[in-house]
C-alpha cells in the first residue's frame, strides 16, 4: 500500500492497485475498508507512522540538530514520497486530516516536545518555550523547502536553521 502510494501518489492510488500488490481481490479490500482514505489510515495504524528517535545529548543544539536531521532523512525516503502525495488530499478529506494529526504529526510533536522540555529543565530555554510557535519553525522550514521550493535539504541547512533561527527564537525571554 505505502509502496503504491509513494509510486503513484494519492490520486493514483486505486483499490485495484492495492489488491494486486496484496495478492487479493478488490472485493476483499472493500470488505474491510470502504474508501482509500480508510484503507490508508488502517495501514498506518498497523505499520505505524514514522517515529523520530528522541535524542538526549545533554545540549539543546545537538538534540535539535539530531531531530531535524531525522526529519530530513524521513522526507528524502519512501515515507516522504508517500507523505508528499497525501498532502493535497489531506486538505479536503477530514478522515485523512484526523489520521495525520493522530499519527505522523503527533509522533513528531512528541519528539519535539520532549527535546524542548529537557532544555527547559536544564535551564537552556525559558519555561514558555515549549508553548511558543517558535517550536514549530524548524520542521515548518524544512517542510516548505522540501514540498514547495525543492531546495536541497542536508546537514548544512539543518545546522544553519538551528543556529540562526530555531535556537534564537526558543531562547528569547
Amino acid at each position: 500500500m505505502i509502496e503504491v502510494l509513494g509510486r503513484s501518489g494519492y490520486a493514483g492510488l486505486t483499490m485495484d492497485a492495492v489488491a494486486m500488490v496484496a495478492g487479493v481481490g478488490k472485493a476483499t479490500i472493500y470488505r474491510r475498508w470502504s474508501s482509500k482514505a480508510e484503507l490508508l489510515l488502517g495501514v498506518m495504524d498497523v505499520v505505524g507512522a514514522p517515529v523520530l528517535e528522541v535524542p538526549d545529548t545533554g545540549r539543546l543544539r545537538e538534540d535539535l540538530i539530531a531531530v531535524l536531521t531525522q526529519v530530513v532523512e524521513l522526507l528524502g525516503g519512501p515515507s516522504g514520497r508517500a507523505i508528499r502525495s497525501l498532502l493535497g488530499a489531506v486538505v479536503d478529506d477530514p478522515v485523512l486530516q484526523e489520521g495525520c494529526r493522530r499519527l505522523p504529526l503527533a509522533n513528531w510533536d512528541a519528539a519535539w516536545d520532549t527535546v524542548v522540555a529537557r532544555a527547559v529543565e536544564r535551564g537552556e530555554v525559558p519555561a514558555r518555550a515549549g508553548q511558543s510557535i517558535a517550536a514549530e519553525v524548524g520542521p515548518a522550514v524544512l517542510a516548505l523547502r522540501w514540498l514547495v521550493t525543492g531546495r536541497p535539504l542536508d546537514a548544512t541547512v539543518v545546522i544553519e536553521l538551528v543556529d540562526r533561527v530555531v535556537l534564537p527564537l526558543l531562547q528569547r525571554p
